[in-house]
């Protein structure tokens, strides 16, 4: 089971972020405005299992301003000095999108916990116990897409659990449940997959060229995600990875390697040894 977001529709109403939080007690966060857009959490966060990213987006590059003359830097819906305010918008358009955890197929922060805090769910799904974490915060480093976050006062790591109890008894996940354009959709990966398919060459046809598919794909670098997106733009732009890899990928060839050298040392002190006997 996961979740398929499709970016076009999200309006950025913030109802999946409140849902999330209320459903699975996350304490408050997020009241203090960043400064750079209508965001208020920033980022995936051990309090914000939800994150609803506003990007405005230019349509093309501003001119810089004379000599002697100050750029008009205002907020969206502002009017700059001489243009009309009645006028539609058309220099910019926003992109929205509700992140969230990928809950990878293949899933570094499970290679890493040391207390098996972490694990797989009959689901496919990949859940955090918090009571058998330790706070070490292995995870945190281990994820390639920065999703889990240790709590501060708490210590313990916490991230989505794709609202494990929830759909435990036939329950949508809270976020899907209240989201009121469908933009964030829950159900078998086999099908979430082929609507995605359907819909990506439903924008192309209609000029949408920019249009992809994210964390799709079982064969890129983490086995596909269990949550993955539709994009209206390069994943840089939503702050996401472009290739993300498991970074847990080496280590088997790393473990070999430094059992190799450590064999070859016992074996070259035990030689010394032997060969310094008189």
């Amino acid at each position: 089971m996961g979740f398929f977001t499709d970016t076009s529709v999200c309006i950025g109403c913030k109802a999946c972020e409140v849902a999330c939080k209320e459903w699975n007690g996350v304490p408050d966060t997020g009241f203090d405005l960043l400064g750079l857009s209508y965001d208020n959490t920033g980022a995936l966060t051990a309090n914000s299992w939800r994150h609803v990213a506003f990007i405005e987006q230019p349509a093309a590059p501003a001119p810089a301003p004379a000599a002697g003359r100050t750029q008009f830097l205002g907020m969206p819906g502002a009017t700059p000095p001489g243009r009309d305010s009645t006028a539609p918008r058309t220099d910019f358009r926003w992109l929205m999108m509700s992140d969230v955890c990928k809950h990878c197929t293949e899933a570094a922060c499970l290679d890493v916990c040391p207390t098996g805090a972490l694990f797989r769910t009959e689901f496919s799904t990949v859940v955090v116990q918090e009571d058998i974490c330790n706070g070490c915060g292995y995870c945190v480093s281990a994820c390639p897409y920065g999703v889990i976050d240790k709590r501060a006062g708490d210590g313990r790591a916490w991230k989505c659990t794709l609202c494990y109890d929830r759909i435990g008894a036939g329950m949508t996940p809270a976020c899907a449940q209240a989201c009121p354009t469908e933009s964030i959709q829950y159900g078998e990966l086999d099908e979430l997959r082929r609507r995605a398919d359907e819909r990506l060459a439903h924008l192309r046809d209609a000029g949408v060229s920019s249009a992809q598919l994210y964390g799709h794909d079982p064969g890129d670098g983490v086995g596909g995600d269990g949550a993955f997106f539709l994009l209206l733009d390069e994943p840089e732009v939503y702050g996401l990875p472009p290739d993300p890899v498991v970074t847990t990928r080496d280590l088997p060839k790393m473990w070999r390697r430094a059992g190799l050298a450590a064999l070859a040392m016992a074996a070259a002190t035990v030689a010394a040894f032997v060969g310094g006997r008189p």
